[in-house]
């Protein structure tokens, strides 16, 4: 059974071309925010419901309109998919909310990417794991959700130092990292499933004075953000 389903949450204009037109440096994200200080701030469904240790029981599994990619979220989450409404180049959109309307993630396809290091920041990895269902040619990405910069050290100016998504880039080594870019290989050249941690959208329960950076260590261990790394991690091709 095939039925449309919408977040309400009106997608601008400016955000597609900017996803379409992806070149060199980090993915776009929402206003920035400094470890300092406070954060700056057609569709295939078939409900299921499975056993899980998050928040949400009834899950959905949801198919992009071109047919190529599955993943599965909770029911009580919603898709907008405005495929249709993009310029010429094609690919899959989705805009995953929850259910206040907040945008928790972006799922987008068929994106030209680049990306060069011109500086390094201090880092942590607060999840990793290998996405083995999107391997391509020999290469797997992964899961991650990481950050950038410390209390003594800012990270990127003009870019938000947390971020959950899948990456095909090489795991970070030694004390410091490139800024963050969470864009994996998928035919015919890349695409990405995640998002910057925005306190405005991601509901975290801790003291609103917190730096950003903390706050995005508390949202790990939230219901909410389990649910959103079984929704990015059971990314797969379409049966």
């Amino acid at each position: 059974m095939r039925r449309s389903v919408s977040s309400g949450v009106a997608v601008p204009a400016a955000l597609l071309v900017a996803l379409l037109l992806a070149g060199c440096g980090p993915q776009a994200g929402p206003p920035a925010s400094t470890p300092e200080g406070t954060s700056n701030p057609a569709i295939s469904l078939a409900t299921t419901t499975m056993p899980s240790q998050t928040a949400s029981a009834a899950w959905t599994e949801y198919t992009t309109a071109d047919g190529q990619l599955t993943f599965d979220l909770p029911a009580a989450w919603s898709v907008t998919d405005p495929a249709g409404e993009l310029a010429e180049g094609g690919g899959a959109f989705a805009e995953i909310a929850n259910q206040a309307g907040k945008p928790l993630a972006t799922l987008r396809t068929n994106m030209a990417t680049g990306s060069e290091c011109t500086q390094r920041y201090p880092y942590s990895v607060l999840e990793s794991q290998e996405m083995t269902a999107l391997a391509q040619n020999g290469a797997t990405p992964r899961y991650v959700f990481e950050t950038r910069g410390n209390a003594t050290e800012p990270g990127p100016a003009n870019t938000p130092a947390a971020a959950y998504g899948i990456t095909s880039g090489p795991a970070p080594e030694g004390d410091s990292a490139c800024a963050i870019f969470h864009f994996f290989t998928w035919p015919p050249n890349a695409a990405m499933f995640g998002a910057f941690y925005n306190p405005a959208n991601n509901e975290t329960p801790a003291d609103a004075s917190l730096p950003y950076l903390e706050k995005a260590k508390k949202y790990a261990q939230t219901p909410e953000y389990r649910d959103i790394k079984r929704m990015i991690t059971s990314l797969r091709p379409a049966s």
